[in-house]
């Protein structure tokens, strides 16, 4: 229940109870009818009941289950050219509990060829509309029956495809990538099912709370390798070149996880007791596959001891495709993963992906094992894998790293709330890719933090047991989750998940510290969010302090909008700290002296404090002493992130401070290649200084993150007779976009002539995030020396501009151009880009990059 409407419900009591003071008075029938007639006409009460009529309407029911979908059998051939799917799908049903005469099936875009009954294949009636076929059945059926139908078809994937969400860019469902080889690029075929669109390639119940077992059989050519859910039973040769593979699938799983990848792989194997694990990526990046996914097999224990469940599936494949429209996807038993996660060895080495590849993996038990029954459920999904994110950084990285990393999320969460906020759980919405959104991510994960600290360890966990466990193969609502914890902790929760899952918003708080009484200092935490729309939290916090080094802690419950609490410390103390820890979901304004900050930096056990308090400083006005106190404790701090702050804070002053040798060292030896690069930044940021030696030999650093930055720093060198274009071009068939970028810019500021021809290749292989990265200075370089070749540039920014699946790289190319706008054509061109652009954030960007030429269109 939302908490607002226990508010009404409460008040609504209380009238009652007061109205029986007193005899209450009734109506006469012509009294009653003019008070209807009265309250008919009033104008609030139509908006009011307008907008309730407006709720029921919009109201997304869970999908009602007439038919239990049992088995799915798919014979698949492809039509590369022409993006086709040729199909015969088999599916085994049983009505769910009422008798049926009629069988309703998603299906989009399809040829339909036939459509049978039965082994017999008895030919069956129906209508289809396009989306849906509604099949008329030989009989009426009952709960107890079960039914076979048959369907040959054409799929047609990229008819009337949309644009998705932020999460899943796309809703094509099966993707052909360079079907007829001609781009620079692999072949390949690969699916995205979330939330409905694997009915654009097999007919379904394309539901969540639908669970069935399955096979595949997929024809394709001999070179090619197939991956897919389940074990893979057979392969059969065709002759011609072509092979059939058929994967079966014998547990249950919903429909929109039934996936495959088909493409020219190289399997990396691995294993976890007894569990057989794949890596398939491209033949190049096979040994950096090792690294890339290598903690895999510490993942799956670590998940399975710590959840009491093991890994509930046969095996366990990890696929890395080009072009993917989404970050990854957790299809049971094969995960598929957006191409930056393809890395040589190299590249490897700085591999940041192990969070995506917990989150993948964690939804293997939330997502997979226990699946959302509808998509405004969605968070008991995509909840549960944020927060499987930061359980792995805990265990592997530790809680600081863990806490930073959540930071991060809160942070992602409250700039989507600037715009919006709606409930966690909300059962009205436009489409339902809209659920992907930073509250079902970033907020659900933070929103479990809470509930975590509040139950502690052991009851949470053991409460998760109890839910997948319960639960195992079945489809949930958020009920099911608070009653497992309920039940597992004996504690209520209808509080928590009242105001955090069913409601929208968060708290601001306004927190005063009063010290006038040293040895019981008094803390006012206030409420300041707008009731109207968002709860009064009752909040459970912590305050903390420090005594002699020693850390000592209090419990408190905010339950009204003001609260006052007395510390009762004793000890005299002048620095208390709300919320050290960062569990808490809200915004927190309290006033803090430098003094009190630098307390906080230097007394606290918890990184993440110790780098909110850094981080607050650097953009104070410090002096010098303060400032230097605080670099040199920052670059000896045991968490990286610290180290690597204070280098990016205060690189202008660390040389004027003598610790030259410092930086050298941290440039040389720091066990974080982050850290490195930061290092060699600032010294090269100086100017000065003879470190032409310490780039050079840094450029051969394993580490692209190191090498990288000594480039950058060599070729930025001032000094005279430095063979700068001679080292760059030594650099240029570099594959990784942080060799090249300083190249690229190097390059553009000396306006070398004879690269245009090199940069457009680098333009065509590059893709994904690092296409992101490259397009501004590709663009400038054309600007600088359009001769080049800035009309190729041109057109290469347009085409991306046009059809690049990822709305921030069609952003990217969009602006680019504008460094060509005056030319000819070039402002067509942008609003060819504006007006085919779907997102809405993108739109409104663009369009304001449009205004000042709006006269001109």
């Amino acid at each position: 229940m939302n908490v607002r409407f226990s508010f009404c419900f409460l008040w609504g009591i209380l009238l009652i109870g007061a109205c029986s003071v007193r005899k209450p008075t009734i109506p006469t029938a012509n009294e009653w009818s003019s008070t209807v007639i009265e309250k008919k006409d009033s104008g609030d009460v139509r908006k009011v009941a307008g907008t309730l009529e407006s709720a029921i309407k919009d109201y997304r029911a869970t999908p009602e289950r007439k038919f239990d979908l049992l088995h799915t059998s798919l014979d698949l051939r492809f039509d590369r050219e022409r993006e086709l799917v040729h199909g015969e799908a088999g599916l085994l049903l049983s009505p769910y509990f009422y008798s049926q005469s009629e069988l309703v099936l998603d299906a989009q875009d399809f040829d339909l060829h036939s459509v049978s009954f039965g082994d017999s294949r008895q030919p069956l009636d129906y209508r289809y509309d396009s989306q849906q076929l509604e099949i008329r059945l030989p009989a009426t059926f009952a709960a107890e029956d079960t039914l076979t139908i048959h369907i040959r078809y054409t799929a047609h994937p990229s008819r009337n495809s949309g644009n998705g969400s932020e999460a899943i860019t796309d809703t094509q469902g099966l993707y052909f990538i360079n079907p007829t080889g001609k781009e620079v690029k692999p072949i390949q075929i690969w699916t995205q099912g979330e939330t409905d669109h694997n009915s654009k390639w097999f007919p379904t119940i394309d539901a969540p709370n639908e669970r069935a077992t399955h096979d595949l059989r997929l024809t394709v050519e001999d070179r090619f390798t197939t991956v897919s859910n389940g074990k893979l039973t057979a392969q059969e040769k065709l002759g011609n070149g072509m092979r059939a593979d058929h994967w079966v699938m014998e547990k249950p799983a919903a429909p929109y996880l039934l996936a495959f990848a088909i493409g020219e792989f190289e399997r990396v194997s691995s294993q976890w007791n007894g569990v057989p694990l794949g890596y398939y990526v491209e033949g190049q990046f096979a040994e950096g596959a090792q690294k890339v996914f290598g903690r895999t097999p510490e993942m799956m224990g670590f998940f399975s001891d710590l959840l009491g469940v093991p890994y509930p599936w046969p095996k366990y494949d990890q696929v890395v495709v080009r072009d993917f429209v989404s970050g990854a996807m957790e299809n049971t038993t094969v995960s598929i993963f957006m191409e930056e996660l393809n890395m040589n060895a190299r590249e490897a080495i700085d591999s940041e992906y192990d969070g995506i590849i917990a989150h993948e993996l964690f939804h293997h038990w939330f997502g997979d094992y226990v699946t959302t029954e509808s998509w405004s459920n969605l968070p008991l999904n995509e909840a549960f894998a944020n927060y499987g994110e930061y359980l792995w950084y805990e265990h592997k990285e530790g809680r600081d790293a863990a806490a930073l990393h959540h930071i991060g999320e809160l942070e992602t969460y409250l700039w989507e709330a600037e715009e919006k906020q709606v409930d966690l759980i909300r059962f009205e919405y436009e489409q339902n890719e809209d659920m992907f959104d930073s509250h079902s991510y970033a907020k659900g994960g933070r929103v479990l933090h809470m509930l975590r600290d509040y139950l502690g360890n052991e009851a949470f966990f053991a409460g998760l047991n109890n839910y997948l466990t319960k639960h195992a193969f079945r489809a949930v609502e958020i009920h099911d989750l608070r009653l497992a914890l309920e039940e597992t902790s004996g504690k209520d929760l209808n509080w928590f998940f009242d105001q955090w899952f069913l409601a929208s918003g968060h708290p601001v708080l306004e927190i005063d510290f009063d010290y006038s009484r040293p040895e019981n200092v008094v803390l006012t935490v206030t409420q300041q969010q707008d009731f109207g729309d968002t709860p009064l939290y009752v909040l459970p916090f912590e305050v903390s302090w420090y005594v002699d080094g020693a850390r000592v802690s209090r419990e408190f419950v905010l339950q009204e909008r003001k609260g006052r609490f007395e510390l009762e410390n004793d000890v005299p103390i002048t620095h208390a700290y709300f919320d050290e820890r960062k569990v808490l979901l809200a915004v927190k304004h309290t006033a803090r002296s430098d003094e009190q900050l630098k307390a906080q930096f230097t007394d606290s056990d918890f990184g993440v404090a110790r780098y909110e308090a850094l981080d607050s400083l650097s953009k104070r006005s410090l002096d010098r002493a303060a400032v230097e106190e605080l670099v040199r404790l920052g670059l000896t701090d045991d968490f990286w992130p610290i180290r690597e702050v204070t280098l990016n804070s205060f690189g202008d002053s660390i040389l004027s401070f003598g610790m030259e040798e410092t930086l050298l060292a941290l440039a040389n030896e720091d066990k974080s290649n982050s850290v490195q690069a930061s290092a060699i930044t600032v010294l090269a940021s100086s100017g000065g200084g003879d470190y032409g030696s310490d780039y050079m030999l840094w450029m051969e650093d394993s580490s692209y993150y190191v090498a990288g930055a000594a480039l950058d720093a060599y070729l930025h060198m001032k000094e005279e007779g430095l063979e700068k274009h001679k080292v760059a071009s030594a650099f240029e068939n570099e594959q990784s976009i942080r060799m090249l970028i300083p190249l690229i810019d190097f390059y553009t500021q000396q306006e070398t002539p004879g690269k245009g021809a090199w940069l457009h290749e680098v333009y065509d292989r590059t893709s994904g995030q690092d296409l992101y990265y490259l397009i501004g200075y590709y663009g400038d370089y054309f600007v600088k020396l359009p001769s080049e070749g800035s009309d190729r540039a041109i057109e290469k920014l347009y085409q991306t501009g046009m059809k690049h699946t990822s709305p921030y790289v069609r952003f990217a190319a969009f602006q680019a151009l504008f460094g060509f706008i005056d030319e000819e054509g070039v402002l067509e061109k942008a609003n060819d880009i504006f007006d085919q652009e779907s997102e809405e954030s993108i739109k409104n960007s663009e369009k304001y990059f449009l205004s000042p030429y709006g006269d001109e269109n």
